[in-house]
Order: structure tokens, then sequence, then C-alpha cells
């Protein structure tokens, strides 16, 4: 018996098991979107954890340490840094104020905070999560891919299709409910490899007495440079292009869901210390593994850096464990992935068929067409993903940047400052998309400053500025 198959083969029937289970659990469409606001801090924790950092984390951020070297320690910190202070500064706020209005969606949180017509609140908000969104999802399915060929030797795009057929019929089936439960299940066997993995690679390294400062010193001292041996103007963007990874949090549709769906409000506490945790240890052990990989493998060994993760736990483990880890980097795909795919599905769903069309039908009905809208964009996703040969970290890094600031300084400002209106919403909303649509595709203008950071800023500086000069009294409730 291949014991790497086996495995990874139980790790996909406890997943499919689970959206069984939960299948009956769905009795209207808020419960398939939001599971009517009753978990627990552990579930909503591990699933804001592991649907925040997808496939990038335990395939991209190795291979791009692999690749660039300690220069990755910025976006490290500014992930890390992201997390701690989005769940302080928004999470009890977008709970409280989300079951308030009734929202089950972030368009239609921000569309209800206003008084008057707010239709192109959602409307807009819908284009711009679909755009990103299909793009962020394609990602998940390709490391789905990456990480089956690696250890199975099976074709990569028959590799996108398992994954992406696995994901697309469990949240078919179970919904938000489904997609807490395997996030668990999924957030443990990824902080598992993450701590582990990095702990066997240097233990096989001092054994063999293999020096990671020789293998340092074989690639230039500028991997070793935490500005990759660039001065001034250049060694500051670098670190900002690292450190504005954190920005993306807030404004991430797939991650506000999470906290709308804790049941007490005061649960936000306990929750958040669940989250760093996790998160500290997962962000060191990926940055690890890249810099340990480079020791084992040197620079010039694979043709894709970001297959270093599962070819390390093909090397280093017994076979069956080899599989269980290798089923974390298919967990950190699917984690984020069915988030991904549920937030699509209740954006079609609830802002614009139900909201802005205002179409009534009854529960079982909405119910069926949301499993429906998720199979139709579950197989868009899966078009692009075996079109695309872009890196998962740099697909990643696109979405992220265009969904960051087209929505983190808006949710901001909507929880935080009385003076916002729709006006300015809708300003800085188009703003982020556009700036990032346009400064990700000049070279010059995003190697000059992250993409990531000038358009959050100019998304935060237009909502303000708008917001002043329009009206001079808010429309917000």
């Amino acid at each position: 018996m291949d014991w790497t198959y086996f495995g990874f083969i139980i790790y996909l029937i406890l997943i499919l098991a689970i959206g069984f289970f939960t299948y009956s659990s769905n009795n209207s469409h808020k419960d398939f979107f939001l599971a009517d606001r009753k978990l627990n801090p552990w579930l909503v924790a591990f699933s804001e954890r592991t649907a925040g950092e997808s496939a990038w984390l335990i395939l991209g951020l190795p291979g791009a340490a692999l690749a660039v070297g300690f220069v990755e320690i910025w976006t490290a910190l500014g992930c890390v840094f992201g997390i701690i202070i989005y769940w302080y500064f928004i999470a009890k706020d977008i709970r409280i104020q989300s079951e308030d209005s009734d929202a089950i969606t972030l368009p239609h949180f921000l569309s209800q905070k206003f008084y008057g017509n707010t239709s192109s609140i959602r409307i807009i908000s819908t284009i711009v999560i679909i755009f990103f969104f299909t793009i962020y999802l394609a990602a998940q399915f390709n490391g789905a891919g990456k990480a089956l060929e690696t250890t199975f030797g099976i074709p990569n795009d028959t590799g996108i299709f398992i994954g992406a057929s696995v994901i697309i019929l469990y949240t078919m089936m179970g919904g938000f409910l489904a997609v807490v439960w395997t996030d668990l299940v999924q957030g443990i066997i990824m902080i598992g490899t993450l701590i582990l993995l990095p702990i066997i690679a240097y233990i096989f390294l001092l054994s063999n007495n293999i020096s990671v400062t020789n293998a340092f010193a074989s690639v230039g001292e500028n991997f070793t440079s935490l500005s990759q041996g660039k001065t001034g103007w250049s060694a500051f963007a670098v670190i900002i292009s690292g450190l504005s990874w954190g920005f993306g949090y807030f404004g991430q549709p797939h991650l506000v869901t999470k906290f709308m769906a804790i049941k007490d409000p005061q649960q936000i506490k306990t929750g958040r210390r669940i989250a760093f945790l996790w998160a500290i240890p997962a962000f060191t052990g990926a940055f690890l593994i890249g810099i340990f990989g480079l020791a084992m493998y040197g620079q010039g060994h694979f043709t894709d850096v970001e297959k270093v993760m599962p070819q390390m736990a093909n090397d280093l483990l017994p076979p069956w464990l080899a599989g269980i880890f290798i089923s974390g980097a298919i967990a950190a795909m699917m984690s984020t992935a069915d988030s991904l795919l549920l937030v699509l599905v209740s954006t079609v769903i609830e802002d614009f068929y139900h909201k802005t069309l205002g179409k009534k039908i009854s529960e079982k009905s909405l119910l069926n067409l949301s499993r429906i809208i998720t199979l139709i964009i579950g197989i868009i996703a899966f078009i692009i993903a075996i079109t695309s040969k872009t890196l998962i970290f740099q697909l990643v890094s696109y979405a992220w940047s265009g969904l960051g600031a087209s929505f983190g300084p808006a949710l901001i400002l909507v929880l935080k400052w009385k003076k916002v209106t729709k006006e300015g919403v809708i300003a800085g909303i188009l703003t982020g998309a556009v700036s990032t649509i346009i400064w990700q595709n000049i070279s010059f203008l995003n190697e000059a400053i992250s993409v990531r950071f000038v358009s959050f800023a100019l998304s935060f500086l237009v909502i303000w500025i708008v917001s002043l000069s329009i009206n001079k009294k808010s429309n917000i409730r």
C-alpha cells in the first residue's frame, strides 16, 4: 500500500464527511451563509486564520523565502501585525453592528449603514468582489495542482480538478457550517505542518552536517539582507512592500464574515488569543521551510520554488506522515477556497439577486439557488486556474491588494468615523479597485512603492476627502 496516498485519502474522506454531516443544518440561506451567528470562538478563530492564510502561506511564502531570502521577513511581520491589529480594531464592532443591521455580507453591511438609496454600494461591491475573488479562488485551485503533482505525480490540471471538485462539493452541501468545521480540521493540520516540518528539517541538516550558513554564502550576501541589498528609497520600498501585506486583512470579505458569525461579541477576546497563538508560529514556520529548503536543495533545484514544502515532506517523513503533511498544503488551499466561494455566492445571491433586484422567492428556493451559483462560480475559477501560469504568491498578492484597498478603508471609516458618507464609501471602493489594477500593471510604479500600500492609502484619502467635501452632514446610521 502507498501510505502517502492513504494519509491523503483519509483526509479527503474526513472533509467530505463534514460536508454531508452539516447538509441538514441549513434550513435557510442565512444558515447557509452565516450559520445563524451561533459559532464558538474556537471555530471562528481557526476558520478566520485558515481562511486568511491560504496556499500562499504553506506553498507561496516558503517558495518566496527560498528564492529571495531574508527580505520575506517583512512579509511575515506585516501579516502578523495586520492580524493582531484588525482583531483588536474591527472584530467586535463588525459583530455588533452587523447584527444590528441584519447584514450577512460585507456589501450588505456597508449599504445598510447609510440612509437612503444605497443599491450603488451593493452593485459596485459585488462587481469588485466577483473580479478579485475569482482570481483569488483560482490561485487556491492552483495550489492543489502543485501539491498533488509534487507528491503523487498527478498531472497539474488533474490535481486542480480534484481539489476544485472536493471544495465545490462540500461547500454546496454544508455551506458556512461545513466551511468552519472543515477549517478547524484544516487549521490543525496546517499548524502541525508549519511547526513540525521545519523542526524535522533542522534536525536533518544537523545530523547530516549540512551548514545553513554555507548555503547562504553560496547564493550571495543579498540573500541575508533585510533590504535585498538595496539602499535608500529602494530599501524603504522593499520594506514597505512586505509590511503592507498587513493592510489587506481589513478588507477581506471572507474574513470579516467570520467575525459576524460568533455567538457572543464578548467571545471575540478569546477568539483573538487563539488566532494570535496560531499566526505567530505559522508564519515563522513557513519562512523557515524556505530557508532550510535552500540548505537542502539549493536555489537551482526547483523550476517552481513553490514546490519546496511538499518536496521536503516527501524526502524527510515516513510516507503516511508525508501524506498528512501534504494534506496541510491542500488544507491551506481548501480552507481559503471554500470561504472565498461562499462569499462569492452570498454576494451574488444576497446582495445582487435578493437585495438589489428585489427578487422574492422561498427560503428553500433561495438555498437551492445558492448551491447552483456555488457550482457555476467554482467552474469559472477552475477554468482560470488551469489556463493561468502565474505563481500563487503573485495571484494572491494582486487579489489581496485589490480587496484590501477596496473595502479596508471603507470598513474602518464606517465603523469608526461618524462623518463618513455613502458617496465617500463608493469613491473609496472604486479608487481601491482601479488603483490596484493600474498600479499593478505598470512595473516601474510597482517597483517604486508597493501597490498594496498605495492603493490602500489612496482609497482611505479619497473617502476622507469626498465625505468632507460633498456632504456637510453624514448620512450614516
